[in-house]
């Protein structure tokens, strides 16, 4: 789970952390209202969930609260990665001598916390990572060990060289973790994490995720959830007890158990294809919910054939093979369906498809195969 900057940064001062004078504004007249009350400079930021908002011009400095409302009209116009703005947070400006990164997240493939920290803060992390690695300091946390407070602070001293500075970022570093490890998330980042003029170090953006395994322990922060992080059709099949993800292909996919809807868009990837979606419909054999996933499915216009594939374990295939023609039926699909099942009463399932008209494939790659060729 996300939250925007003004979320996360509300969570960073709430644990301690130095953070920039900001207010949260909706309207123009808001923006304008609160660069007025700060008396300052202001930077103007559109609040979505989702990355390169300043290439997009979504991040502004105004002089004035004249401009303060001219820059969030025209922000508040904007859309970014197809997200509309609706929000903004007016920061007061900070004059800036050294920008930082600071991140606390989790190392799958270590099984342990990272602590990331660089001098070269105010970039894209990621493009960072790639192309100059050595510039970002890793710490690792065993979770068997604990945090070893002594080593992390050479760690620290190593890139705020001045005493003062280290003092100040160990102390953030040590409210980051805590933060991490009391709200279950799975990133914690400050970017860029500055130095003021008056030697202070202050963080000037928010980004935090959360483990959504265990937000059932923190109602305060499910509290916070925003429906812009899901899709419409994402959020029906939430709604139904469907595991649904939209993605930019054109095969749209309909699996039961999340292990097969993984495998199945591997090997459509394999054989050339663009998978449209994940969809696992779970070990039910309720007919509803294949008639549901069809319907969200077809509904994307960028789909051009549907790839149905069941592993009849808790489902049976037959309850599935009478969902998919009530489906067709009810939503009038003109779309290929090109459809594999194995498994609980298979071959029921198999005479009502192929006396409807359906090819059933024997196995999973015959499947993708021919569903790839249709494409």
């Amino acid at each position: 789970m996300k939250i925007h900057e003004y979320q996360g940064s509300a969570l960073l001062a709430e644990y301690g952390i130095p953070t920039s004078v900001s207010e949260l504004a909706q309207t123009p007249q808001e923006a304008a209202d609160i660069a007025r009350r700060f008396g300052s400079n202001v930077v103007v930021k559109a609040q979505v969930l989702t990355g390169g908002r300043g290439k997009a011009g979504g991040v502004k400095l105004a002089h004035s609260p004249e401009e303060a409302f001219q820059c969030a009209e025209e922000i508040l116009a904007l859309q970014i990665k197809g997200i509309p703005v609706t929000k903004l947070l007016i920061a007061k400006s900070v004059d800036i001598l050294q920008e930082y990164y600071l991140g606390v997240a989790v190392d799958r493939t270590m099984k342990q916390a990272v602590i990331m920290i660089s001098a070269a803060g105010g970039v894209d992390i990621e493009d960072l990572a790639r192309n100059d690695p050595e510039k970002i300091l890793k710490f690792y946390v065993n979770p068997f060990q604990g945090l070893q407070e002594d080593r992390l602070r050479q760690v620290v001293a190593s890139v705020f060289i001045d005493p003062g500075l280290c003092a100040q970022a160990f102390d953030t570093v040590m409210k980051m973790y805590r933060l991490f490890l009391e709200k279950d998330c799975s990133l914690v980042e400050i970017n860029p994490y500055v130095k003021t003029k008056a030697s202070a170090l202050i963080a000037l953006d928010a980004k935090i995720n959360f483990d959504d395994n265990g937000l059932f322990k923190h109602p305060e922060i499910e509290a916070l959830r925003s429906p812009e992080e899901f899709s419409p059709d994402e959020i029906r099949a939430k709604d139904a007890g469907l595991s649904f993800v939209n993605l930019d292909g054109n095969i749209g996919c309909i699996v039961n158990g999340a292990g097969l809807a993984m495998a199945t868009m591997d090997v459509i990837k394999l054989f050339g294809g663009e998978p449209a979606n994940f969809l696992d419909v779970g070990g039910s054999s309720n007919p509803n919910k294949v008639l549901l996933a069809l319907d969200i499915i077809t509904s994307n216009k960028n789909v051009k054939a549907v790839l149905i594939n069941i592993f009849g374990g808790i489902t049976r295939c037959d309850d599935v093979a009478n969902g998919i023609l009530m489906a067709v039926r009810k939503l009038d699909i003109k779309l290929p369906l090109v459809i594999r099942m194995i498994g609980t009463r298979e071959a029921e399932g198999r005479e009502i498809l192929v006396n409807a008209g359906y090819v059933v494939a024997d196995d999973m790659e015959a499947a993708v195969k021919k569903v790839v060729a249709l494409i």
